[in-house]
Parts: structure tokens; sequence; C-alpha cells
């Protein structure tokens, strides 16, 4: 009976070293990447300090979200960038269940033009990186008006209309159907219709 439990005893411990070898094995080829799920690309509002947040996801080399995992969100020190919520130009957060991590109250510096966020992770030894790209801009003045802008487009119309006028003149028509005299614009009240 001895025998048999010694054998017994032998295979579980050899099951339980195999088993805890492919575990060691797999755990320690988990290879991190991260995925950007928001925030590349975006032009960020200087005028109204409002930049998009950037969003990642960080998986293994299966695609598999992993969770409680340290990301990093830095901003560059000069030049076009901005600071998060606590006036830094770094962030570290943790990602929740899903595997996600934001970079919360990111804003915008004064100086504009394109920068890259540097985000990194690192899951049991193993690293990752990505870079996020963004722009601070100032948003366009509206100081040209919708009606400035109609102005401008009878204008050119009616000048566009003058040459035409000029270089039909002195060619003749043969043709029998009546052409399309086009529109009609009257200097002084300004008016736009179909030819009176």
């Amino acid at each position: 009976m001895s025998g048999r439990r010694t054998r017994y005893a032998s295979v579980v411990t050899q099951s339980m070293a195999v088993m805890l070898c492919v575990m060691m094995a797999r755990s320690a080829a988990t290879v991190p990447r991260i995925e950007v799920l928001e925030g590349d690309g975006a032009i960020n509002n200087m005028r109204l300090h409002h930049a998009k947040e950037p969003v990642v996801r960080v998986v293994d080399q299966d695609g598999h979200p992993i969770p409680n995992v340290a990301v990093t969100f830095l901003l560059p020190s000069q030049g076009a960038g901005g600071t998060f919520g606590d006036g830094q130009a770094s962030l570290t957060v943790m990602t929740d269940e899903s595997g996600r991590a934001v970079g919360h109250g990111l804003r915008p510096n004064s100086s504009g033009g394109q920068f890259q966020i540097r985000v990194t992770a690192s899951v049991q030894g193993q690293a990752a990186a990505t870079n996020i790209s963004q722009t601070n801009a100032e948003p366009a003045q509206s100081g040209v008006s919708s009606k400035a802008l109609l102005i401008v487009a009878l204008v050119g119309g009616a000048a566009a209309a003058g040459v035409a006028v000029a270089l039909g003149k002195g060619k003749s028509s043969t043709s029998t159907t009546p052409s399309n005299p086009g529109a009609l614009i009257t200097p002084g009240n300004p008016s736009f219709g179909p030819p009176r």
C-alpha cells in the first residue's frame, strides 16, 4: 500500500511542478501593449483652456485587458503642451478592470502647435510605450459676418456675369433654343433675382 501511495504522491508532485512551470512561463511571457482609445489627433482650445483627455487601454499579447497597471502620461516640458489637473506635466494612474487609463484634467498651455503625450506602462518588468499627438490652437475669430460673405459672393457673381457678357459680345448665336440669361444684380439697393 505504501508503494502505491508513494507513486501517487510522485505523480501528483510532478503534475503540480508541470502546472507551476506553465503558469510561471505564462506570467513571465506577459508582454503589455498600449492601445490609444481617445485623444490622438485632438485639437485643444487654448482660449477656453479645454483639451481632449487621453484615454488608453493596456492589454497583453493576446489582447486581454490588464487591470491594476500603473500608466504614466508625460507632457513636453517646453513649447506646446499643457498640464494635468494637479498642475504637473506628468500624471500616473492605475488601469481599471477593463485595462483603461485616463489622463484626467489635461489643460493646454498658451503655446500653440503640435506636441506628443508620451504614455508608458510596465507589467512584470515588461515595458510598453506609445505617443499620442495633439495640437494646441487658438480658435479662429468670427469677425466676418454672414452678411459680409453674402456681399462678397454677390460682387464676385456680378464680376463673373460681366466677364461672360463681355466675352459673348460680337459672337453670333445660331442656337434656336432660348438661352438662360442668368441672374440680375442691381447696384444700389442690393437684390438678387430673375431678370425683369
